[in-house]
């Protein structure tokens, strides 16, 4: 298994990196001095040379992930959608799309809102790997999945997919009953950059409506965009210099966040949030080869510290997006049983 894991890892890195299918966006390349104030508006990345370029790397991660799916993954079962445009007060609006188990006698269902990795500024719910994922979990787990379409950066950054993620809990939780939807049975599930979104807004729900989450499940999570809890020993067991992961990291939250003093903010950090009391219970998923592994096992060691039910899993000789792989590697296929069994718990 660990040369299968060696042999996807490296035969990625040239247009892929570990946190996830990420790209740097030319005017946040390292040493590149930082974009004035007026750049950093929401309107302003959307033209220009360095849009064309996010837009071509975005078109190409597509593509490769179209393949990734058709070559190595596992396509997903029909199941019913459902397509939903939430407001977000003061932030640009945001699409929810709903995958709806099979139900009996029409039951209210269990639901779990998620979201999808990228390091922030790649991917999306169309991608097909993470459509494939959401509909055999909706399937596997009997549960309704409810994919944030969230906006990517650099042409929207911090908070505004925290508060996206936010107002598309509030509307869930409101919408539940139309929805088929049982709102006592409702937790977060995300994937890298995702995780980092599901863990924030489990402290913002904690910190303003109190919504009732029964479960936070945690792929691969990044929780600290201060990286300071990066194990980099992971690289080094692959031969990839320090420099390259600390450089990556980096350029990922100079592109997600408007401020570099915004990564110890426990919005943009959750691992660095003054307290964890009192949010759901937690299931994190790590990997072996990952520098975000010692984010993981950190996360879930300030979680029990505060009382709160966190188990880690650690897979052993795999890398960052095993997940994507259960055409063709066992632990995958296993990762995906546990996600899905971790995802039955709010059927409980």
């Amino acid at each position: 298994m660990f040369d299968q894991a060696v042999g996807v890892l490296r035969s990625r890195l040239t247009a892929l990196w570990p946190f996830g299918r990420t790209v740097v966006p030319a005017a946040d390349t390292p040493g590149a001095a930082p974009a004035p104030a007026k750049a950093r508006t929401a309107a302003d990345p959307a033209r220009g040379p360095h849009a064309k370029a996010a837009a071509r790397h975005r078109r190409a991660a597509l593509a490769w992930d179209r393949t990734e799916l058709s070559t190595v993954g596992t396509a997903g079962p029909d199941v019913r959608i459902t397509e939903h445009e939430v407001a977000v007060p003061g932030h640009p609006s945001v699409r929810v799309r709903i995958y709806h188990p099979p139900v009996a006698g029409g039951a209210p269902v269990p639901a779990v809102l998620a979201f999808y990795g990228g390091a922030f500024r790649i991917g999306g719910i169309d991608y097909p790997t993470t459509d494939a994922s959401y509909r055999r979990r909706c399937v596997d787990a009997h549960v309704a999945v409810a994919a944030v379409a969230y906006a990517l950066a650099p042409e929207h950054r911090y908070p505004t997919q925290v508060e996206q993620a936010y107002a598309a809990l509030d509307w869930l939780m409101g919408a539940a009953g139309e929805l088929g939807i049982d709102p006592s049975r409702i937790g977060v599930q995300g994937i890298s950059a995702g995780g980092c979104l599901a863990a924030a807004l489990t402290i913002v729900n904690r910190d303003r409506a109190k919504h009732p989450l029964m479960l936070q499940l945690l792929e691969v999570p990044v929780v600290d965009l201060t990286g300071s809890h990066l194990d980099l020993g992971a690289m080094r067991a692959l031969g990839i210099p320090r420099f390259l992961t600390v450089r990556e990291l980096r350029s990922v939250a100079r592109t997600y966040l408007t401020h570099p003093r915004d990564a110890r903010e426990a919005y943009a950090s959750p691992l660095r949030a003054a307290s964890h009391e009192g949010l759901p219970p937690a299931v994190i998923l790590t990997a072996e080869y990952d520098p975000l592994r010692g984010d993981g096992d950190a996360y879930g060691a300030a979680l029990r510290a505060a009382g709160v039910d966190a188990s880690v899993v650690r897979y052993q000789g795999v890398t960052h997006d095993t997940v994507i792989f259960t055409g063709v590697l066992p632990a995958a296929r296993r990762w995906h049983d546990d996600a899905v069994t971790a995802l039955r718990r709010l059927h409980d």
